[in-house]
């Protein structure tokens, strides 16, 4: 048996917040078991890539990415991550010039696979015995994942046949890991799975995510909690009380209504219309007046007509969103959408891809202008030649940002400073405030 090695390995994470956690648990896996990492992947003796294979542009840039990494020379490049997961035999067949492609089944065993390809033979396996984690960066925001997989079956959604079925971490594990991530500096946390609205219904608990904002109420030196991918139909008047009055929970609302016309959002194997969404917007807004809305839309899909997507363009100019992702149907082969008829030419969902995007910026500057005068807390995120910051209503990565107009006669703040600051401009869809 060789000597154990002490590897060096470069982490690339792709895609979602959910990504970033996977990455770090990843990382203090292999800490934990003697390696270092290295934020040169010239000088890494591995470059372990996490990718993403939701849809089609991000297994694009995966593949990119991969490949970009195999001119290394010396160094090993790995495939992890959903693209991993989706297609693992096949990307290992197209692109011979990776040295491995580890699935989700892989993780619990990475320290003894990454070994093992760098010519160890480890004596037993040096599969970590309590999961760790290793923070990436040193921001004051983390996201924590509360549950993976997803039992819903959109019909465009590739998700739970990558992730597999939903299952809830339990809820003292959650709140251990968000304490240990206070003791690293982190001022705010973001609970992400591919529904937060689903926790605890497979452990059998009612209410559970109304019951972990409480506990994670009762972290010190917690300032924000951050609730992401709410299902709109399973938002229940108890999580909205849950997320407008706990102490330490931002008023956030991401809700994924995907789509405003009835008929085609049954289609798709979701609930609801604009009707109803716009109710529920309502209670939450009558709650908490300054909430912060983020959605996503979906255009394209198989069978949408002008009608229906007329519908979306009308619901969204109500609904006064925050934040607005818009994306094109993309045709992901294993998803019920793929064998339905009516499928739209590619060039006319660009089409209204665009359309939707363009309506969504102009809505997004119009609702930001709506918040001038308005008093916000700021979560300060850099402090250079100017001072940019999150409000409460701004997500991290891609909600938009503040910046303070900082007196020069004020003490400066440092990264992860809450401060109070009133909105006196946009630039955009993000805001310029004057601090208290």
């Amino acid at each position: 048996m060789t000597e154990p090695l002490n590897p060096s390995i470069h982490i690339v994470t792709l895609g979602c917040a959910r990504n970033d956690t996977d990455s770090e648990q990843l990382a203090g896996r292999l800490t934990a078991d003697g390696m270092s990492l290295t934020d040169d992947p010239d000088h890494a003796d591995i470059v372990l890539i996490n990718t993403c294979g939701f849809i089609e542009t991000a297994k694009k840039v995966s593949i990119d990415i991969l490949l970009n990494f195999t001119d290394l020379g010396r160094t090993k490049v790995v495939a992890t991550g959903c693209m991993a997961q989706r297609y693992g035999r096949e990307l290992a067949e197209q692109l011979p010039e990776l040295d491995a492609v580890l699935g989700f089944a892989d993780y619990d065993d990475i320290s003894r696979r990454l070994r093992t390809l760098l010519g160890e033979t480890p004596k037993v396996s040096t599969i970590a015995t309590v999961p760790t984690r290793t923070r990436l960066d040193d921001g004051p925001y983390a996201p924590l994942k509360i549950a993976s997989g997803c039992d819903r079956r959109c019909a465009f959604c590739a998700i739970p046949g990558i992730r597999g079925a939903y299952r809830s971490r339990p809820i003292d594990d959650i709140v251990n890991e968000a304490r240990w991530l206070v003791a690293q500096g982190v001022v705010e946390i973001m609970l992400v799975s591919e529904n937060s609205t689903g926790y605890g219904k497979d452990l059998g608990v009612r209410d559970a995510l109304p019951a972990l904002l409480r506990k994670l109420a009762q972290i010190d030196n917690l300032a924000w909690v951050r609730v992401s991918y709410l299902q709109p139909a399973e938002v229940t008047p108890s999580l909205v009380d849950a997320i407008s009055a706990s102490p330490n929970v931002v008023p956030y609302f991401d809700l994924s209504f995907q789509h405003a016309s009835g008929p085609l959002l049954r289609r798709m194997r979701r609930f609801g219309d604009a009707e109803l969404f716009l109710a529920l917007l309502g209670q939450v807004r009558l709650r908490c007046p300054q909430a912060g809305v983020r959605t996503s839309a979906l255009v394209g899909f198989p069978g949408e007509t002008e009608d229906d997507l007329a519908t979306l363009h009308g619901f969204l100019e109500d609904a006064r969103a925050d934040a607005i992702g818009v994306f094109g149907f993309s045709d992901e082969e294993g998803t019920e959408a793929h064998t339905m008829d009516d499928h739209l030419p590619r060039d006319v969902i660009d089409a209204r891809a665009r359309a939707t995007s363009e309506l969504a910026d102009h809505l997004m500057e119009s609702r930001a202008i709506e918040r001038i005068g308005e008093l916000v807390q700021v979560l300060i995120e850099s402090v250079d030649d100017t001072v940019v910051g999150r409000a409460q209503h701004q997500g991290p990565e891609v909600d938009g940002v503040t910046t303070l107009e900082w007196p020069s006669i004020k003490p400066s703040p440092k990264v992860g400073d809450l401060v109070w600051a009133t909105v006196t401009s946009t630039e955009g869809a993000d805001l310029v405030a004057t601090p208290q």
